[in-house]
């Protein structure tokens, strides 16, 4: 039995095929076709049939990602600022079905990135799972017995607007002191930026703090600090019984995870404190194309009983 594995990105689209032992066995990267969806799935379907008979039919379904907003409930891209014109409202997940026969399940990175985790990852001997990801973006997922979270209207950890200074730093269509535009690293980059400090990425902002420049070090300090203050307030909102920690931030800068659930630790009733278990990502960049992977066979086992 074999499940496939799709992200579409701005730029790329990766296509994988997932064996049941949740591993990627094969994969395959081209070119999004940004303004043409039907394309794009063409070539997935080009990609698909180049598997063979005999594992094409022991497909059973299709998990796939692509950038947001998007309508989970419907299986609906919205208004994506790096996909457009037939892009814009398309019906997604129906589309690649009715080309490939195959039950498709549509879902956000940050989302699938928090199954993998909750699956294979660093989650999974619990049953509440809070995964944020904290890169050139800052995305969530919440994962509650090997499933999903969604909300009622499938926008759940949708957290990136999340106002933790009143009227401060944004970026791009970060509200003004989202969550986003203090903590992730495209964040730290633009405040260096703007403080004179020449920097490509936060790891080298981070570099300069430790090295005793204030301007570095304030934002270094702020990006840890309203971080411990988001994850406060999601074991406080949701009780998780792990937070894991990915994206290139909480990956490459040495110590960030363990100051932040050090921060954390002050920031709740002292009864929570022996609960808090954050962890960095033992996954690798691949954990939300697996997590697409995953889906599909989660779905169809769901579906099985």
């Amino acid at each position: 039995m074999f499940t496939v594995a799709i992200d579409i990105g701005g730029t790329n689209t990766r296509v994988a095929l997932v064996d049941e032992n949740l591993k990627i066995i094969k994969r395959t990267q081209f070119s999004t076709d940004t303004t043409n969806p039907e394309h794009t799935l063409d070539e997935i379907v080009e990609v698909i049939r180049g598997y063979g008979n005999d594992i094409q039919a022991q497909i059973t379904g299709i998990g796939m990602s692509c950038p947001g907003p998007l309508d989970l409930i419907h299986g609906k891209i919205l208004t994506p600022p790096n996909l457009t014109g037939g892009w814009h409202n398309y019906m997604i997940t129906d589309a690649l079905k009715a080309k490939t026969g195959l039950p498709v399940y549509l879902d956000n990175d940050a989302n699938l990135a928090a199954l993998a985790e909750a699956t294979v990852g660093e989650g999974k001997d619990y049953r509440y799972v809070q995964f944020l990801t904290i890169s050139t973006g800052l995305g969530a997922g919440f994962v509650i017995d090997k499933e999903i979270y969604l909300g009622a209207h499938g926008f759940a950890n949708e957290v990136a607007n999340t106002i933790m200074i009143q009227d401060g730093p944004s970026h791009g269509s970060i509200i003004p002191g989202g969550v986003e535009a203090i903590c992730s690293g495209t964040a730290i980059v633009e405040r260096a930026k703007k403080a004179g400090i020449a920097a490509k990425h936060a790891g080298e902002v981070n570099d300069l703090a430790l090295e005793g420049n204030e301007n570095a070090k304030q934002i270094m300090d702020d990006a840890k600090n309203y971080l411990a203050n988001f994850v406060a307030f999601i074991y406080a909102f949701a009780d998780p019984e792990i937070v894991i920690l990915g994206g290139s931030v909480a990956i490459k800068i040495e110590g960030f995870v363990e100051e932040v659930e050090e921060l954390v630790k002050t920031k709740v009733y002292p009864n929570m404190i022996p609960y808090i278990n954050i962890r960095k990502t033992t996954l690798d960049e691949d954990s939300g194309l697996l997590g697409g992977g995953i889906l599909a066979y989660l779905k169809r086992v769901m579906t099985e009983k």
